[in-house]
């Protein structure tokens, strides 16, 4: 029989009241502030990595397929091992693996920024993601062993709130490193986020595992996951370039969906399982992933554009860029508690559906843009996407986290985690993909529009993928008017990109929403801690 240790016995039902009050280890408080501080640092590297993109673009001479792998290699790189990180937190000791997390993380950021090649930035990337990886689950498996049941939704919401934070602050502190200092410092910036995480867990981080005795570790688990993850992933990425038709796009996406369908087979046939099946009996816990994976399909997937869109297209600086993205960041922040108090009184089939549906207005509002848009025009559904994300993000982790045993508190952090790398990944390749798709099959003809002489605008054909990345292809030599008619059609045609792209996030989003409203119910916190 499996048992929950951290420090000091606990019931299934959390620590003790003495525990928590005074003892430096297992204190939920302190607990909270130590994972926070590594969740902080990974959040705050995704969102300064986007702003940092096309400068690393124009620095390392970067394709728009090498600045996707900045992104996916590392989402690929960590969606595959975050059941792993899970697992082995639950069973060697969720504070040691979340430990080598956090050492690994920095320096793998140190390595990115000496690097000096777009193909160092993406293999240090990966090694990024195989380290958070195993920072990620464990910072909510630590929560659950530490915080009582019925703390344990304020404590997500607090963690909502500090992911949050670390993605408003991000476009601000990236785009004053990169305006004013280089891309490679919003990496080196890691290095005393890390030093200080590692310092102050070492003192407070409780030592929590979950015992199940001695048995074979489910190796090849972890091998079909992971190279069916891969897979996947792998195939949505190059769908762009080779073709969503072609023989290797679909034998990618086909291997992926086969190793899945074959590690879901194995798994209900194992004893100790890497991820077990059962918990997907529980109609909420299995609802919660799916959405999740909407919720950051959405918001990884837009702001790779938008800080496209505001840069390139807009011409704003990486700051001003920054400034403009807070409204859809400070409002994460405030709907990530507030998500966490309704969920925590109606539960999540009111607070999902809800955020779902903000998003979807949102996605819907975007169809308004153009390439001139005032910022009146910009800011409204940003401002509903942040609260949308933050009300999904606390109500989907009370779902998967809060209704899974205890002793599967690492595994369930780290399926809410791949779900939502995955989803990630997947939009920041299928909305990128829609978009370059759109622009190759509309810049002549915008071009033309635009007062472009056909033949001229032909030509231009070449161009698409800068157009795709928001970047007019003219240079100091054209005619002014031809210059500005380029210009014109170029971001005309980007745009249409971005509204084929929002109108399948506004799909999406309303899919989200019927399947959490119609599907979840809402479990008892018996239930909830039930082994």
């Amino acid at each position: 029989m499996s048992s929950t240790t951290v420090d000091t016995s606990s019931t299934p039902a959390g620590p003790s009241p003495d525990v928590r009050k005074t003892d430096r280890r297992g204190n939920p408080w302190l607990t909270l502030i130590a994972v926070a501080i590594g969740l902080f640092m990974v959040n705050l590297d995704a969102s300064v990595v986007a702003i940092a993109n096309p400068e690393i673009g124009r620095d390392l001479d970067a394709s728009t397929a090498d600045l996707q792998w900045v992104t996916n290699a590392y989402l690929i790189a960590m969606a595959a091992l975050l059941i792993l990180g899970g697992k082995l937190g639950d069973r060697f000791g969720r504070h040691t693996v979340y430990l080598v997390g956090v050492v690994g993380f920095t320096l793998a950021s140190v390595a990115i920024a000496l690097s000096g090649s777009i193909q160092g930035v993406i293999a240090f990337r990966a090694a990024q993601g195989l380290f958070a990886a195993l920072l990620i689950p464990n910072t909510l498996g630590l929560l659950r062993a530490v915080f009582p049941p019925r703390r344990f939704g304020t404590a997500v919401g607090l963690w909502a709130m500090v992911a949050s934070c670390s993605t408003a602050l991000g476009p601000i502190v990236g785009g004053l490193l990169v305006e004013h200092v280089n891309w490679e410092s919003v990496f080196y910036i890691n290095a005393p986020i890390g030093v200080v995480a590692l310092v102050f867990s070492l003192f407070v981080l409780p030592k929590s595992k979950d015992s199940t005795g001695h048995h074979r570790f489910d190796v090849p688990g972890v091998i079909l996951l992971a190279a069916g993850l891969v897979s996947l992933v792998f195939g949505v990425v190059k769908g762009e370039t080779w073709g969503w038709t072609s023989g290797g796009t679909l034998g990618s996406l086909t291997a992926g969906l086969v190793l899945l369908a074959v590690f879901c087979w194995y798994e209900t046939r194992q004893e100790h399982p890497l991820l077990p099946m059962r918990l997907f009996r529980d109609r909420s816990l299995s609802i919660g992933a799916l959405v999740t994976a909407i919720n950051f399909f959405v918001l990884l997937g837009v702001i790779f554009f938008l800080m496209l869109y505001l840069q390139n297209v807009r011409g704003f600086t990486p700051v001003e860029s920054g400034v403009r993205t807070l409204p859809l960041s400070l409002a994460s922040v405030v709907a990530a508690p507030l998500g966490a108090a309704l969920t925590q009184r109606f539960g999540p089939r009111l607070t999902m559906p809800a955020g779902m549906l903000l998003q979807a207005a949102a996605s819907l509002w975007m169809l308004t843009w153009d390439a001139d848009s005032s910022y009146a025009a910009l800011w409204p559904p940003l401002l509903a996407i942040g609260l949308g994300v933050g009300m999904v993000m606390s109500a989907s982790s009370d779902a998967i986290v809060g209704n899974a045993p205890q002793k599967d508190g690492g595994v369930a952090g780290g399926l809410q985690a791949t779900a939502l790398q995955v989803g990630g990944a997947l939009g920041t390749s299928v909305l990128i993909s829609l978009i370059s798709g759109t622009v190759g099959s509309t810049l002549t003809g915008e071009l033309t529009t635009a007062g472009v002489p056909a033949g001229a605008a032909a030509g231009f054909a070449e161009a698409k993928d800068a157009v795709a990345m928001g970047v007019s292809p003219v240079s100091d030599a054209m005619p002014d008017r031809l210059r500005a008619a380029v210009v014109e059609g170029s971001g005309n045609a980007f745009m249409n990109g971005v509204h084929a792209a929002v109108l399948v996030t506004a799909l999406l989003c309303v899919a989200g929403a019927l399947l959490a409203g119609l599907g979840m119910r809402r479990a008892t916190r018996e239930e909830a801690t039930g082994a």
